[in-house]
């Protein structure tokens, strides 16, 4: 009996242990939308071209509809970039 409670009480920490630590990879990663820097961007194309690229910004936002335009104006109407991370500067 008494292991089946010190195994039960084991495997709730050690989930209480992996909610916290997903709960700090989300709120990083929030950050990081809203952090100035080179933001990478995931390019869907409807023709199957889709591509990666990086572009500047104060935000991923920012990024975003900046790589956006130059994407319209370079004749690519059916694509759209997605934003995936901010990349570390080194």
């Amino acid at each position: 009996m008494k292991r089946i409670l010190a195994a039960s009480i084991g495997g709730i920490l050690f989930t209480a242990a992996g909610v916290a630590a997903a709960g700090n990879f989300a709120s990083n990663r929030e950050a990081d939308y809203f952090a100035k820097g080179t933001h990478e961007f995931y390019v869907w194309c409807a023709s199957g071209t889709d591509y990666l690229t990086r572009a500047d910004g104060a935000s991923a936002e920012e990024a975003q509809i900046s790589l956006y335009r130059s994407i319209k104006a370079a004749g690519k109407a059916s694509c759209w970039p997605v934003w995936q991370a901010r990349v570390a500067s080194h």
